[in-house]
């Protein structure tokens, strides 16, 4: 009795052996998954920092009280302490906005996931395809937030390409950026409208971009008549205090402090134009060509009654200052994901160098519906890097 499929081995069956199971790992089975995992995506860090950086990231917003959950691909049979990890990955719980076919904006549940990782020893045995596959039936009804917030997709992003994911029901989205060199510059003058944005700032600008974020799916879901589903995670201050967090870990370890400067806004209230960021590091001190400032959102507050010359003005001012600090702390480039079209104009006419790149392989944006009626189309709004994870 059992599996038609035969086991040579027990302790390394056929991915599609009824013995294999995802569950959750425990919490001593957490610190072997990070180690495996340290070598790829934890160089800058000695292994025992990137240990405590794990750990710390589940007491963050966002992540704290639950909202992250750890998964385990491994044997149902085999020991506590014994359990071999097979393939291991991670979700976080996000708010998401979706639009309905009647032209409602909505808010629902979404899941990031991330770190989907295979111990070298377990490559080539199908087990990552088992547990995405698995995964992605869980994740369905994971943290469902009842009828009135049901979940509605989840996102993650490939460094595999797009064929694996999109396999498993993880559709490619755009995944684009533009680049800018670092460059030194001064700080920018408050005479000309234009601060920086620290953590104190935050509050209000998130809550201002979810507005005008549920206002543009509504907009959007008025121009097609309700035929797309427009979908967005929402910009909310825990989503970007987890990347500022996360941000503060690294370099108060790399460099013995953590930035002031969070990003930057120009203009006056009702007209402006800000952007907030974050410093990522893989290459540390060592190989600064891993390391990159990443602008994790764009917002301009009123596009149809602030100039164009206010417009253009503001984003060189800020993309001044995203490049001072790129250069101070040792940022091989400035990265924003997927501009609007509006964006992508005021980056062609602030005079600055820049390269547009089309990623086919890093940090691929891919995302699995989960509505009711099969081939709906989906439209991923604002796919930009704050909802990485």
């Amino acid at each position: 009795m059992g599996s038609n499929t035969p086991l040579s081995d027990p302790s390394h069956p056929e991915s599609s052996s009824p013995l294999i199971t995802l569950t959750n790992p425990t919490p001593s089975e957490l610190p072997q998954i990070f180690t495996l995992s340290h070598p790829k995506w934890g160089p800058a860090l000695t292994l025992q920092d990137y240990l405590d950086r794990e750990a710390y990231l589940t007491t963050v917003p966002l992540s704290k009280n639950g909202g992250i959950t750890h998964w385990l691909l491994t044997l149902s049979s085999a020991p506590s302490g014994e359990r071999p990890i097979l393939a291991s990955c991670e979700s976080i719980k996000k708010r998401a906005f979706y639009t309905t076919p009647s032209g409602t904006v909505r808010e629902g549940v979404a899941h990031g996931i991330a770190s989907v990782f295979t111990d070298p020893k377990y490559r080539g045995k199908g087990y990552a395809s088992r547990m995405m596959s698995d995964l992605g039936e869980r994740l369905k009804s994971w943290q469902d937030g009842g009828g009135d917030k049901p979940v509605v997709f989840s996102v993650l992003y490939s460094d595999i390409g797009k064929g694996f994911y999109a396999r498993h029901g993880w559709a490619p989205f755009e995944s684009s950026h533009i680049s800018w060199a670092p460059a030194a510059g001064s700080s920018p003058s408050r005479g000309k409208g234009v601060k920086t944005i620290g953590y104190h700032e935050l509050a209000e600008l998130c809550a201002v971009d979810e507005r005008l974020l549920k206002e543009r799916l509504a907009g959007m879901a008025k121009a097609d008549g309700g035929k797309k589903r427009h979908v967005a995670l929402a910009p909310e201050l825990d989503q970007l205090l987890w990347h500022l967090m996360r941000e503060d870990f690294m370099t108060k370890h790399i460099f013995g402090k953590t930035p002031e400067v969070r990003g930057a806004v120009a203009g006056p209230k009702g007209k402006r134009v800000w952007a907030v960021w974050t410093r990522g590091y893989y290459g540390g001190l060592e190989k600064t060509e891993g390391n990159t400032l990443h602008v994790l959102r764009v917002v301009v507050e009123d596009e149809e009654n602030t100039s164009e010359e206010e417009l253009v003005d503001g984003f060189k001012a800020i993309v001044g200052i995203a490049r001072a600090e790129a250069k101070e702390w040792r940022s091989h480039d400035v990265q924003m994901w997927n501009p609007t079209g509006l964006v992508r104009g005021l980056v062609d006419k602030i005079g600055v160098e820049y390269e547009f790149v089309e990623r086919d392989k890093d940090s691929i944006a891919s995302l699995m519906w989960y509505g009711e009626e099969e081939g709906e189309e989906v439209d991923w709004v604002a796919n930009e890097k704050y909802a990485w994870c």
